[in-house]
């Protein structure tokens, strides 16, 4: 399962915030919302994040084993 967690984090620790992302960047609010609930998320939209947050990719996201995860 992947966590957006560190993601939040990071926010609040960068000078941007929920209203800069969707009115200073132009995120939707549901790529916000599909954060928040640790749903699935594009590639440029990671790099984006990075990007705007000067920080890495395990700055934004990080991976949990999980049981529902799909069979290999």
């Amino acid at each position: 399962m992947i966590s957006y967690s560190p993601f939040w984090n990071t926010l609040e620790q960068s000078n941007e915030n929920w209203y800069t992302l969707t009115n200073k960047y132009n995120m939707s609010h549901s790529t916000l919302h599909r954060l928040k609930h640790n749903k699935d998320i594009t590639t440029r939209t990671i790099n984006d994040l990075c990007r705007i947050l000067d920080c890495q990719v395990q700055d934004i996201m990080q991976y949990f084993p999980d049981d529902k995860d799909q069979s290999l």
